[in-house]
């Protein structure tokens, strides 16, 4: 038995223009200048709070929680328009579908979303029964720390090197070298292929056909001894 461990946001859900159009809102709510895209897409992944922080680090803590809860309250009104629907990657629906079909496999998600946003995302998405095991930023430290990779493994009675984390960013890639698990990156999310390499990715899907090979290759081969390393908090 293995593990495969998703990343939701840039991995799975296709909500990259969705976050940095909210992160503009909220930044000029509070007559701040608005973050460029690529600032954005380079925090997301991590935990709200810790994102908003690298975007505006010298936000004192009332501030920061402001900006948090209005980052919330925005995405919760962005979610009740009829008109909204957030979308998926194309061919990752099933990808996840044939995976969880598999009797050899135990699915997992480990995302900066809320609790409340994989629900939705999952419900609307007919996912809700998909994945074995899901931790988000209401379980656990944000990402690079490796508890959502640790957590998940403890309730499937695997060792991290049994389980393979799929992300889109180096904060993904690290939480899963921290571990002891493998991680494989994709291309079409937040971080380009040189910098997931960099961080310790085996290799990154240019598509989903690609990554759905990567992975099946992957299954069959004997767990190696963890390497954990040591997580160290940013300042």
């Amino acid at each position: 038995m293995r593990a495969v461990l998703f990343d939701c946001d840039g991995t799975i859900a296709d909500s990259c223009g969705l976050i940095c159009d909210i992160m503009r809102r909220v930044f000029a709510e509070h007559g701040l200048p608005e973050p460029a895209d690529a600032e954005t897409r380079g925090i997301i992944g991590l935990s709200l709070d810790v994102a908003i922080g690298r975007l505006h680090p010298a936000a004192e803590p009332p501030l920061l929680a402001a900006m948090v809860e209005g980052y919330r309250r925005t995405f919760r009104e962005s979610r009740a328009d009829a008109a909204f629907r957030e979308t998926l990657f194309p061919g990752m629906k099933a990808l996840v579908d044939r995976l969880a079909a598999r009797d050899d496999v135990l699915l997992a998600m480990v995302t900066g979303k809320s609790r409340r946003g994989v629900a939705a995302i999952c419900e609307a998405h007919g996912m809700e029964t998909t994945f074995h095991a899901v931790r988000t930023a209401d379980d656990c430290p944000s990402k690079p720390h490796p508890a959502m990779v640790e957590e998940c493994c403890l309730e499937f009675g695997l060792d991290p090197s049994q389980a393979l984390v799929v992300g889109d960013s180096v904060f993904d890639i690290e939480m899963a070298k921290t571990a002891g698990a493998s991680a494989l990156g994709v291309a079409w999310g937040t971080h380009e292929a040189a910098p997931l390499l960099a961080s310790g990715a085996y290799a990154v899907a240019e598509t989903v056909e690609e990554l759905e090979a990567l992975i099946d290759a992957w299954l069959p081969g004997d767990p190696v001894p963890s390497q954990r390393g040591q997580w160290v908090a940013a300042d």
